[in-house]
């Protein structure tokens, strides 16, 4: 459903402490804005906040770079921070980054000393016409973007609903020199527990539609993989 726009968005949002005006100015600069040494993860199309409100709230260790594009939809996710935040206690929010910035771009912001440990890609555009293919965000292309700045044995964690979109953003994880560790055709009845659902993901779910997800690797790892009965090795 289309947001309207709203006159109010800009305003609330250049006047939230963690929102970040002219993103592009950080790069190369992110952990020394976020002023500590923990690790740096990045969500990739954060809609309104559910995803992230919940595992920012949870995990203070963690520094998270969170991108939309328009001030509609970023507005509703600084609210759900906010809103997360409060109910759990937590009075300051240092641990999230948000800001408007075409991820098409995403290398006008981040440069290989920003180093990402985790991308989350959740329930983007499935862009299913074949012209349109090459702006997925799990496109080869994109791929590449992301291990600039990706860390060796950094992850991607992908979800969505769509199959051909899932198929074939496998196919691009492998083409691009990525290791599938984890992946499943149905999350939640895998048993895989360390997922926060998106706005989207409890939706689709309502409407009986398996939840398809991955964790890409960024180099060949070793060690155990998960026991799910659909995994990849």
């Amino acid at each position: 459903m289309r947001l309207r726009r709203d006159p109010k968005a800009r305003p609330e949002l250049a006047a939230c402490e963690f929102f970040i005006e002219d993103p592009p100015r950080h790069k190369g600069g992110w952990q020394e804005l976020f002023g500590n040494d923990n690790p740096m993860y990045l969500e990739l199309g954060c809609g309104k906040g559910g995803f992230i409100s919940k595992v920012g709230a949870a995990n203070a260790q963690i520094n998270y770079i969170v991108i939309d594009l328009k001030s509609e939809v970023l507005v509703h996710a600084k609210r759900k921070i906010e809103q997360e935040y409060t109910a759990a206690g937590i009075t300051e929010i240092n641990n999230v980054k948000l800001m408007s910035q075409d991820i098409e771009r995403i290398d006008d912001m981040l440069e290989a000393t920003d180093i990402i440990g985790r991308i989350y890609i959740n329930f983007c555009n499935p862009w299913p016409k074949t012209p349109d293919k090459k702006k997925r965000l799990t496109h080869g292309k994109q791929l590449m973007k992301y291990k600039n700045f990706l860390k060796s044995g950094g992850e991607i964690w992908f979800k969505t609903d769509n199959d051909e979109l899932f198929q074939e953003s496998s196919i691009y994880f492998k083409e691009n020199g990525f290791i599938i560790r984890y992946t499943t055709n149905d999350l939640h009845a895998s048993g895989f527990e360390e997922s926060y659902p998106t706005e989207h993901e409890i939706m689709f779910t309502k409407e009986g539609i398996p939840i398809k997800f991955l964790i890409a690797v960024n180099k060949k790892v070793s060690g155990s993989i998960s026991n799910a009965a659909d995994k990849i090795i």
